[in-house]
């Protein structure tokens, strides 16, 4: 061999392990598959004895379905005698039913509805599509049984069981359950002037916006005025001519948005139902708690006084600034403004649900207010609004009142940040209306689920954290533990290798503020190694990134990402809800804000006290107000981040519903030089700064973040003659983000771009249906 060809040789043997590292890492589709196996459906039935759902009975204990690993049994808690049993014997049941319905039962898997539990025996009621069975459970014996009349979903069934309410062609109706005799309770209602019109843009239903009164005779509720006000449009794909979808969805610039008329409608007046309308102008679309007057399935800041004589509710502007407190008289109309709190940012009544109380026994309302940058409680005088007491007072919230007992002038309710620990964990509180006498209920440190007994004499109460399991216990009216009812088993669990997230504090960007969150790694972590990391993104401002502080056995896709060979995180930043009210205000106003420099310091402490976090590789994905913020991450902050995934963004609210931009971000206003107060959240106007990876994603007939605000972006980024993908989902809504098609793609996207790794081609999440350690 000649001396040149010698150092050719040389050279190429000494190039060779530099090209060896070069070479992409190949993922394999047994590298995708661990990681689905840790995917909510595949994990959660590993998990054994961890929610407890209590029916109540008559005379003081509740029934619940339990899962075990056989399948689900059914339990019988006596409150007063401190046991716990099976409710009956499942194995005679499932033979009798069998024999009823000829069909076989398995006894761990039967489909019971539900229950009457009586001194001796009691009986069951299941359900097998359209048969129904009543078992009698002292002689094991079933017949089948007629047919129940049940509320249809578009409809709101009276307290008394009796009636239903619907909406027929604009118009209120009433339906008798038991003879199916509908009545016709308004007749003047008209397109875009419909009674209890449930639409609020970006959330619509044909079941009607209504609260019954107790004695079932009365219905508070609303003309839903939409006429003037903007439309929105979606366009179905299909063979042939396209399918229009248009309704009226208000935007934050249109100068008419959705109005009220408060209407009383007596249904049992003497000669006919009566409809009393409320002596006052028309109340803008708001609601103190949601952006939408129906929240969680309630007409949303109403209560009716005991007897129907009286409706309260609370009157918010259009800005969130201003809530007013009124009592109307239901028989005449006449309206009291009783109190009234303005604010300078947003006026909020508590948090996923009001807090005030009306009592009229007394004349007195429990107000709830954050004028002292926490969420307390004060005591008002019903008549004259003039304030009687605080009812809490401290450097804690009151987050959500369970109960109000007028007889013992006691309010029980949630609350944070009063015991030492994770401010996020919510504890059980008693206190008395004149301040006296505040008694922590739930003591253990960690999350607490309760529920209260009708009577209020006893509480389930199920606590946790995110890193241990449940465990669900029945306390007494003074939060003594009387009983243990379920202690969650995860040795399936953790048998099949899952390991729970790590919580962490950091210091928010500005240096002093504690922030909280949940750190994801791989099973097999090797502390030897680096990872690149993704933050998961949710901003708010009306929830966060890491939800609830109980236990969970999958959270999202946050494992299964880890799983790929990533560090995966969630941090509640500033902006977010549940803590003072000046850190929920952080970035009132402007939106582009995202909490994201709180997500950068936060991911900058963590790589400080942990190695093997490769802080050059940072990603970020989020859905909805999550996609929103990915693409402004990555658009905002392009030397930090280099991939994102952007799932339904609403990447200009001035093309998202009017209620969320108005309360967040403001009125909008247009400056004399055309620019406005909207132009710091616009996501297209940052087009420019693209530098990384960017997939952007949306349903084409997503009705709540309508698609348009994607298609914002992305003809900014044409413009500016940027790369990136984009993924459009035909006929889907808002909720595609966890359809097995998008989640592959989100992951091959980090896999490829930030882990630079080859993912296998076109794996098919779903399709081994293998859950770990099968």
């Amino acid at each position: 061999m000649t001396p040149r060809r010698t150092l050719l040789l040389l050279a190429l043997l000494a190039a060779a392990p530099a090209a060896a590292q070069q070479t992409p890492r190949v993922l394999t589709e047994e590298d995708y598959a661990r990681a689905e196996r840790f995917l909510a459906p595949n994990i959660e039935p590993l998990v054994f004895g961890a929610s407890v759902r209590p029916s109540w009975l008559d005379g003081g204990g509740f029934w619940y379905r339990n899962a075990v690993p056989e399948g689900h049994e059914f339990v019988l808690v006596d409150a007063a005698a401190r046991s716990r049993e099976r409710a009956f014997d499942h194995e005679r049941l499932a033979r009798a039913l069998s024999t009823a319905a000829d069909t076989a039962f398995d006894p761990l898997a039967l489909p019971v509805s539900a229950l009457e539990v009586a001194r001796r025996g009691g009986r069951a009621i299941l359900s097998r599509g359209e048969r129904r069975f009543a078992c009698d459970l002292r002689t094991y014996r079933c017949e089948t049984a007629a047919p129940e009349p049940q509320p249809r979903r578009s409809e709101v069934l009276s307290p008394d069981g009796k009636r239903a309410a619907f909406i027929r062609e604009h118009d209120l109706w009433l339906r008798d359950l038991g003879t199916g005799a509908e009545t016709r309770l308004t007749s003047d209602g008209e397109p875009d002037f419909g009674y209890g019109t449930n639409n609020a843009g970006w959330a619509r239903s044909e079941r009607p916006v209504l609260l019954w009164s107790p004695d079932s005779r009365r219905i508070a509720t609303f003309q839903h005025d939409a006429r003037g006000v903007g439309m929105m449009y979606l366009v179905r794909t299909r063979v042939g001519h396209p399918e229009l979808d248009a309704w009226r969805y208000p935007l934050p610039e249109d100068t008419v948005i959705f109005r009220i008329h408060r209407v009383v409608i007596d249904v049992d007046a003497e000669g006919g139902p009566k409809v009393v309308r409320l002596r006052m102008p028309p109340d803008q679309h708001r609601s103190t708690v949601c952006d939408h007057v129906d929240c969680g399935g309630t007409f949303a800041d109403v209560e009716w006084s005991p007897d129907g004589s009286q409706l309260a509710f609370v009157s918010s502007s259009r800005d969130h600034k201003r809530a007013t407190l009124r009592i109307a008289d239901a028989a005449t109309g006449e309206v009291e403004d009783v109190l009234e709190e303005t604010v300078a940012t947003f006026f909020e009544s508590g948090y996923r649900g009001p807090n005030w109380r009306f009592l009229p026994g007394s004349r007195e309302v429990i107000w709830f207010s954050q004028k002292d940058g926490w969420g307390h409680l004060y005591l008002h005088d019903a008549t004259t609004g003039r304030l009687q007491n605080r009812i809490t007072e401290g450097d804690w919230n009151v987050l959500q009142v369970l109960r109000v007992d007028p007889r013992t002038r006691t309010v029980t309710f949630l609350g944070n940040e009063r015991e030492a620990g994770d401010p996020y964990f919510q504890y059980l509180y008693r206190v008395k209306l004149d301040g006296s006498g505040l008694t922590l209920l739930t003591p253990d440190s960690a999350n607490h689920e309760v529920t209260l007994s009708p009577d209020g004499r006893w509480l389930v109460d199920s606590y946790s954290t995110p890193d241990t399991p449940p465990v669900t216990v029945l306390r007494d009216v003074d939060g003594k533990r009387t009983l243990e009812v379920e202690k969650a088993d995860v040795s399936r669990l953790t048998g099949a290798g899952w390991q729970p997230p790590l919580p962490f504090t950091v210091k928010a960007r500005d240096g002093r503020t504690d922030l909280y969150g949940l750190l994801f790694r791989p099973a097999d972590f090797e502390p030897s190694r680096k990872y690149p990391i993704i933050n998961y993104i949710y901003p708010g401002p009306q929830s966060g990134s890491v939800g609830s502080r109980s236990f969970s056995a999958s959270r999202r896709d946050l494992q299964s990402l880890a799983e790929l060979g990533f560090v995966v995180v969630s941090l509640d930043a500033m902006g977010t809800p549940m803590r003072s009210k000046p850190f929920h205000e952080a970035y009132y106003g402007n939106m582009g804000d995202n909490g994201l420099p709180d997500q950068i310091a936060g991911m900058r402490q963590l790589a400080e006290r942990h190695p093997w976090i490769d802080l050059d590789r940072a990603g970020i994905y989020g859905h909805s107000g999550g996609g929103f913020a990915s693409t402004d991450a990555i658009l905002r902050y392009p030397d930090f981040f280099k991939v994102a995934v952007s799932q339904a963004g609403n990447h200009d609210n001035r093309n998202y519903e009017d209620d969320w931009g108005e309360k967040w971000q403001g009125l909008l206003e247009v400056r004399p030089d055309g620019s406005t107060n909207y132009d710091n959240q616009a996501n297209q106007l940052l087009a420019g700064n693209l530098k990384g990876k960017l997939l952007i994603a949306h349903g084409t007939l997503d009705d709540n973040v309508p698609p348009d605000n994607t298609l914002l972006v992305v003809d900014a980024l044409i413009a500016a003659n940027k790369d990136f993908d984009l993924i459009l989902f035909p006929n889907r809504r808002h909720g595609f983000g966890n359809e097995p098609y998008m989640m592959r793609r989100r992951w091959d996207y980090f896999v490829k771009h930030l882990l630079g790794a080859e993912p296998p081609k076109q794996y098919e999440i779903g399709r081994r249906g293998e859950r770990p350690g099968s």
